[in-house]
């Protein structure tokens, strides 16, 4: 199969290759918003991103958002008329979402992380670009690793399974971690309708750790999608060993995008 390319894409993968992706990310994501008014090829975006999420969440749906960041799924999502609980650990960011959308009453914000088990844990910050600040060591090593996380906060840190039994059980979750998904999932115990969570190459033996633990929940199914595209990768939906195989084929050493699980067909 091929990936399809088009033309934000190639400009996002230039921007990651020269280092400056995560620095101009507001500005791109800015730009990114008003050409879709002004483009004929921008302006079904928020649609396809609808249509996309569409197939796993129905009005009434309970969603989370794991590391929500600026909110941009959250907004998906609540379009869709799901209630949504979004966790995001970082003060600016959360208190950029209670500004935007604490007045939803299908809103409800966590100020922590996740992890396996409550506790205090160092987040790692980016101050230049936050949007990479992590919980996890080994991420600072990556593509990143020429940026300066010259920033460390102590933050709480809860457990999906903490977040089920105070809210329920979501029909979907988005994950979003950098780098720090293995440990959210092993907080969760059960297994759940559709879940997504990001994957880099560069790291891609963790992810295949998160497939393998999330196999240990249930019979699960899975597929991906590559720099955010928001089209699914296979037809069908594979099992593990398919996937990986596929991911490790493609000769792109900055390949990232996130993979989708389904527990129930």
């Amino acid at each position: 199969m091929k990936i399809k390319n088009n033309l934000k894409h190639k400009l996002k993968r230039i921007l990651i290759k020269y280092k400056l992706w995560v620095f101009l990310q507001p500005i791109y994501e800015t730009i990114y918003k008003r050409l879709i008014c002004l483009m004929p090829e921008y302006r079904n975006r928020q649609n396809k991103l609808l249509n996309f999420y569409s197939q796993f969440i129905k009005r009434g749906d309970l969603c989370f958002d794991i590391g929500a960041h600026f909110g941009n799924r959250t907004e998906i999502f609540l379009k869709l008329g799901a209630k949504v609980v979004a966790v995001e650990p970082q003060e600016k960011w959360a208190n950029y979402l209670e500004k935007k959308f604490g007045k939803n009453p299908n809103f409800r914000l966590i100020r922590k992380g996740l992890s396996d088990r409550e506790e205090e844990l160092p987040l790692f910050i980016c101050e230049e670009a936050d949007s990479i600040s992590t919980f996890s060591n080994r991420w600072k090593t990556g593509r990143f690793s020429d940026y300066k996380w010259d920033k460390q906060k102590l933050v709480p840190v809860t457990t999906f399974d903490k977040l089920i039994n105070e809210f329920g059980l979501p029909a979907f979750c988005k994950i979003d971690v950098e780098g720090f998904e293995y440990r959210v999932l092993k907080g969760l115990s059960q297994p759940i309708k559709y879940l997504s969570f990001e994957f880099v190459k560069e790291f891609f033996g963790e992810t295949k750790m998160c497939l393998n633990y999330l196999l240990s929940l249930g019979q699960a199914t899975f597929n991906c999608d590559f720099y955010e595209s928001m089209q699914l990768y296979f037809p069908k939906w594979v099992g593990a060993e398919e996937i990986s195989q596929e991911i490790e084929s493609i000769n792109d050493d900055l390949l990232g995008g996130d993979i989708y699980v389904n527990f129930f067909k």
